[in-house]
């Protein structure tokens, strides 16, 4: 396994992170909180650009976990049938608006525990969420993220909760907010998994790689 890189270097890496693109974007397409929280939780095992492209029409006519019950399970499949797993997902996120209009008042919860009562929402999802909508440090790690931070030594662990905790640990508290967004806009285009574009990478000199691609 790859070592864990040292202060200083990570602190250089995100500096070049963020002199590249100050704020970074979430790539999945919403327009509230509940949007988002039902966008991340269909964006398990299927890509940003399949959910948006299944998600825009629907959210123009279900924006709110009533407007999606109203919809209904029948409604919401037919929107979202192209994306993997749809039929399971379709439950969940009538599950989840309906507690959230029973137990919420139909507002989405700003706590990790309260978000992860709801059916389809983990660990990962409630992250993204607290750190999208309500700007908290919190760090989501995909595989994008875990393939980054053990390939270059920025955040480096066997599993993803064991990555999390070096991402916590290891970058500097001044860039959590905008870490994981950085992470995983550069391991989806340029630290990909197969044929990484080393030689177009802007953190080459640091990144402690031993099969680069130059």
């Amino acid at each position: 396994m790859v070592k864990q890189l040292d202060y200083h270097t990570i602190r250089e890496i995100f500096t070049r992170f963020h002199d590249a693109e100050p704020e970074p974007k979430g790539e999945l397409e919403h327009v509230n909180v509940y949007t988002l929280v039902v966008a991340v939780a269909l964006s398990a095992q299927a890509t940003d650009v399949g959910v948006n492209k299944a998600t825009r029409e629907l959210f123009k006519i279900a924006d709110t976990p009533q407007k999606m019950l109203d919809l209904g399970l029948e409604g919401l499949t037919e929107h979202i049938k192209t994306i993997g797993l749809f039929r399971q997902k379709a439950k969940n996120v009538i599950k989840m608006s309906q507690i959230l209009v029973d137990e919420f008042n139909g507002e989405v919860p700003n706590s990790r525990a309260a978000l992860q009562s709801l059916p389809g929402v983990g660990r990962k999802t409630a992250n993204v969420v607290l750190n999208m909508w309500w700007h908290q440090p919190a760090q989501a790690v995909d595989t994008h993220i875990f393939r980054f931070g053990n390939r270059s030594g920025v955040a480096v662990g066997k599993d993803v909760d064991a990555v999390e905790r070096a991402v916590e640990d290891h970058i500097p508290a001044d860039f959590q907010q905008h870490a994981h967004h950085w992470m995983i806009l550069h391991g989806r285009y340029t630290c990909v998994a197969r044929k990484p574009k080393c030689a177009a990478c802007l953190i080459r000199d640091l990144c402690l790689f031993e099969d680069k691609n130059l």
